[in-house]
């Protein structure tokens, strides 16, 4: 490795989409113009959209247009391919929806914006041998592509599991995705500061609600689940735990969940200067990126 990359070289940080952080654009942007002002703030980013509904090449064409050519997306999987969607399909059989997701994300891909496409599993979905098989199929129907896993039930970091998942991710190819969130029961993971691949590891921090993370039933749970502000001794912590996670990885992504408040941005950037990066210069209209005595 280049002693002469230093870590804040190898860390990219940033935010779960780009529509909802009015603090890094100029007031009265209008939507379509949030992503290529987002570039110049971050580098990186997780596409939420995706989730919801598989975004048309066309539409991915014009999303990395308006991008530098540094710039990276972490694709959130649709949430048919994991098992979250409720209802009547849009695909005729699994195959199809995993086939058009393909297409979608091969135009990030060729235009080597594509960081990784994020398979978060729902908490239901536990360890055990039927879904470890789900995984080796996503694994083989999405062949070629950087994918990235992330877990919702403790019972694949529980006792001896925990070894076994981490071996089971190093053989498949998946990069762990570190989460920070509530331990709220089983719907919940530890932290495991491990890395399962030697190129790269994905942190996204949820933010540590604990009242607000089982608030599904709720018709405003998204808003509760992920409202929370990391403190600087919290993000001291992290400036720590991305320190040993380079010890095992040559880069670590970033990503602040924690949107419901206004707070991700805020974090981020105080994560960045923690970090000694290059930080974003607040935009015309706006006070600060930051509460008064932040800094």
């Amino acid at each position: 490795m280049d002693e002469t990359i230093t870590p804040a070289e190898r860390v990219r940080i940033g935010l779960s989409g780009w529509g909802d952080h009015d603090d890094i654009y100029e007031k009265g942007t209008k939507a379509g113009e949030k992503l290529g002002m987002y570039g110049n703030v971050f580098p990186i980013v997780e596409m939420d959209n995706s989730f919801y509904a598989t975004p048309s090449p066309e539409r991915m064409e014009k999303w990395a247009a308006q991008t530098p050519d540094s710039f990276g997306f972490v694709v959130k999987a649709y949430q048919g391919m994991t098992g979250h969607a409720r209802g009547k399909s849009p695909y005729p059989d699994s195959k199809t929806m995993f086939q058009a997701f393909r297409e979608s994300a091969e135009v990030l891909r060729q235009a080597g914006k594509l960081s990784a496409v994020l398979f978060q599993y729902p908490p239901w979905f536990d360890c055990e041998r039927k879904h470890v098989d789900i995984l080796r199929r996503t694994r083989e129907w999405m062949d070629g592509f950087p994918l990235a896993l992330e877990f919702r039930h403790q019972s694949w970091f529980a006792g001896e599991m925990r070894e076994k998942t981490l071996a089971f991710m190093k053989e498949e190819g998946w990069i762990h995705t570190v989460c920070d969130e509530p331990q709220a029961g089983e719907g919940s993971v530890p932290l495991v500061l491990e890395a399962t691949r030697a190129d790269v590891s994905l942190v996204r921090l949820h933010g540590r609600n604990t009242a607000g993370w089982h608030s599904s039933g709720q018709p405003n749970w998204r808003e509760v689940r992920y409202l929370y502000r990391y403190s600087d001794e919290e993000l001291e912590e992290w400036k720590e735990h991305i320190g040993k996670l380079l010890e095992k990885t040559r880069e670590c992504w970033v990503i602040f969940n924690n949107n419901s408040g206004g707070d991700a941005a805020d974090n981020a950037i105080q994560l960045m200067d923690m970090l000694g990066m290059k930080t974003p210069e607040k935009p015309p209209g706006q006070l600060s990126l930051f509460g008064e005595g932040e800094l």
